[in-house]
């Protein structure tokens, strides 16, 4: 079992601190504007003061162009406000009234999804719309809807539907399924030498090509060479 309770070792929530840019100072999503990456810290009151001012402005003009990195940015700030300040409540406070408890809640939300799904709202696979409401679902369930978000194109307002109904008790798996969205189906473009062994190994063992892929992530382990996991 991993610390969070998940049975393969999978977090469903964030474990770098809190405001750390873990995405956002990473050059492979963020480019050059890695090195201006902001780090908050909750502890620090002139940091939280920061928080609370790019907090103001990201309510200001979340609803414009504003890119996906930007966006982390301001869900970064959301996070640190709130933990800085102890509660939504006072989190608004601190901005004078710009921004709201439920504006605040929803994008520290995002800010805790986990590595794997962050990295996609900073490339803009997932838009940052839809990350919101992929960040109200719990659980194992919030990886099924971001995976299907890439993998059925799903629109925001999809995103949005499902989530209520995963929220409402409706298994993730029948509420995709709802949707159109088969859980689970993935399209992989392999190269021509192993996609004729996938196929002759299955044929040989008499089982489906995806029973092979799911065997051998199974029985995969991280190297040496592995980059770490970071959540």
């Amino acid at each position: 079992m991993s610390p969070d309770g998940a049975p393969d070792g999978t977090r469903t929530d964030r474990d770098s601190p809190v405001g750390e840019p873990v995405i956002r100072g990473d050059p492979t999503f963020a480019g050059e504007r890695a090195r201006e990456a902001v780090q908050f810290d909750p502890d620090d009151p002139e940091s939280v003061a920061r928080a609370a001012e790019i907090v103001r402005s990201f309510a200001d003009d979340s609803v414009g162009d504003a890119d996906s990195v930007y966006m982390l940015r301001g869900a970064a700030a959301c996070a640190a406000l709130v933990r800085g300040e102890g509660s939504y409540k006072a989190a608004a406070e601190r901005t004078d009234g710009d921004a709201t408890v439920s504006f605040i809640r929803k994008w520290a939300r995002v800010h805790d999804l986990p590595r794997s799904i962050r990295q996609y709202v900073a490339t803009g696979e997932i838009a940052p719309t839809a990350a919101k409401h992929i960040a109200r679902v719990a659980g194992e369930a919030r990886f099924l809807l971001a995976w299907a978000t890439l993998d059925a194109d799903l629109t925001v307002r999809d995103v949005r539907s499902i989530a209520s109904d995963i929220n409402s008790d409706v298994p993730p798996e029948r509420a995709l399924a709802a949707h159109g969205v088969p859980p689970g189906e993935v399209t992989l473009d392999l190269p021509s030498e192993t996609y004729r062994e996938l196929r002759r190994q299955a044929a040989l063992r008499g089982v489906d090509p995806s029973a092979l892929v799911a065997e051998a992530l199974d029985a995969w382990e991280p190297t040496e060479d592995s980059p770490p996991e970071r959540y």
